[in-house]
């Protein structure tokens, strides 16, 4: 045995939408996916096992070593660290970023003949894969099968358990690093993520390995502007109109916008959305303006 659970259920706990678990998916989802292709581990599993014994990375042995799925020490020979679980002071792998993790999790699903079985199921079954992990003697508590089902029902990770193909831009930037990442999302053809209180272009960009001035450049920002709690940062040089689902959208101006706010909202060039709605340069919106964003 070598596990392990951040929450020791007393009962199977019904689970609420938060916005850190949801984070976590978010941020790990792709990876989840590319793990499920590549050893037919579904990714809702991988997902919920991770939010369950990690607490959505909030864990000691996620901060500080990595490990998001409680594995211990048993023959291994890499880093470690020591932390009371079952016993005191028992040894846990430390891993050097969440990919290496994740596919020490998988790895050690697939070439144990305890879970052998689990691979017989098809990926779509989570509740079979879940109920199998318990009775193959995965975690000692006795509802983990449920609180399983119970995270991927809440937060619908079943939906990833029919992935074809995974994101292989947004696993790139994800996972690969020590530190707490941000969650990248897929919009208008581009990737963007949003910035925290204190970030740069500089911090953002080390963390998915584009430089601070591109990335300026790509949201047609000075390097050295100031980014705040909740600001769009695009990965990839922005479009020349909205996406589809907007072709008929007028969007109403609100107190305080300024257009290169509202161009960061669509993933528009500033000079596109001017000249989509025919506008002089020094137009200046005004509250209840509307305006195209998209021909």
């Amino acid at each position: 045995m070598f596990l392990f659970c951040f929450i020791n259920d007393i009962s199977a706990q019904k689970y609420k939408w938060n916005a850190q678990y949801q984070a976590y998916i978010d941020e790990y989802r792709e990876l989840a996916i590319e793990q499920m292709l590549k050893y037919h581990i579904p990714a809702s599993i991988t997902l919920a096992q991770g939010l369950l014994e990690s607490g959505a990375g909030r864990s000691k042995l996620a901060k500080y070593g990595n490990n998001h799925f409680g594995i211990k020490c048993h023959d291994w020979t890499g880093k470690t660290m020591y932390k009371d679980d079952d016993l005191n002071n028992e040894c846990f792998r430390v891993y050097d970023n969440a990919y290496e993790s994740f596919e020490d999790h998988s790895k050690f699903l697939a070439r144990h003949k305890r879970y052998a079985s689990l691979f017989s199921l098809k990926t779509t079954d989570y509740k079979g894969w879940a109920r199998g992990l318990k009775s193959a003697g995965y975690a000692t508590s006795p509802v983990y099968a449920q609180s399983l089902i119970n995270l991927i029902e809440t937060y619908n990770l079943y939906q990833y358990d029919k992935a074809k193909h995974y994101d292989q831009f947004i696993l790139s930037k994800s996972g690969h690093t020590a530190q707490p990442l941000h969650p990248i999302y897929k919009y208008n053809k581009n990737y963007y993520l949003k910035a925290r209180e204190g970030d740069t272009y500089e911090s953002i960009g080390k963390e998915v390995g584009i430089r601070g001035k591109k990335l300026a450049k790509y949201n047609e920002n000075d390097y050295k502007a100031r980014l705040h709690e909740g600001d769009i940062v695009y990965l990839k040089k922005k479009r020349k109109k909205a996406d589809k689902e907007f072709k008929q959208h007028l969007h109403i101006v609100q107190p305080g916008e300024s257009m290169y706010e509202i161009s960061q909202i669509y993933g528009i060039r500033l000079k596109y959305l001017y000249r989509i709605n025919n506008l002089p340069a020094d137009y200046r919106p005004r509250v209840g303006d509307a305006l195209k964003v998209r021909r």
